[in-house]
């Protein structure tokens, strides 16, 4: 009889193919997508037992289905192991530590993947400030990684606003060197047509 329903979202079939390949036969059912799209459709539809979502996928990034599943108050429950290959890539969006879920840095090997299930199963289990929807009054103070879990979208795009403007005003910074530059062409332009203008009197 399966034990465990995972689902691995990843658009990667080699991996998908390693993470069935490495689980104990029979002990398992591993439920497959090839992207967040996909991925969420499955979360909801086969209500799996765990959840292994890559990062980096097509249509709907990892990112994104990772915002739907904090924000779900039923979804945040199921364990889940979050798969990069570079764990910056993740860092940069979720802060460390991970209270209430795993990460596996790809490629990855079985203990470290079996490690991985039996940690974000016991992450699971911790109990966790309800949402905002679940009655929490005033904004949330969660851990720094529910914290950027549950600000969602926002965050990256404050990050990518930050960018922009960081962008601008190194543009701004090299407008205002070349006015510079033409300030004293101008002064000098005035002058010779100020001579001009006194010789042909």
């Amino acid at each position: 009889m399966v034990g465990h329903k995972i689902l691995v979202i990843d658009d990667s079939r080699v991996i998908r193919a390693r993470v069935k390949d490495m689980l104990p036969k029979g002990n398992f059912e591993v439920v497959e997508a090839k992207d967040g799209e996909e991925g969420l459709n499955c979360i909801r539809q086969e209500q799996p037992n765990l959840i292994m979502l890559d990062f980096l996928l097509p249509k709907v990034s990892g990112f994104e289905v990772f915002q739907q599943i904090q924000n779900d108050g039923h979804l945040r429950k199921i364990p889940l192991v979050l798969m990069s290959g570079r764990k910056e890539e993740v860092t940069e969006k979720i802060k460390e530590p991970f209270e209430f879920w795993e990460f596996i840095e790809k490629p990855f090997e079985q203990k470290q993947l079996v490690n991985a299930i039996k940690s974000a199963m016991a992450k699971a289990k911790k109990t966790r400030p309800p949402l905002e929807s679940e009655g929490a009054a005033g904004s949330p103070t969660q851990t720094p990684s529910d914290g950027a879990a549950s600000s969602g979208a926002s965050g990256a795009e404050i990050a990518a606003l930050k960018e922009q403007i960081a962008k601008m005003q190194a543009e701004i910074n090299a407008l205002k060197k070349q006015v510079a530059q033409i300030e004293p062409l101008k002064q000098q332009v005035v002058k010779i047509f100020n001579f001009v203008k006194q010789k042909v009197k």
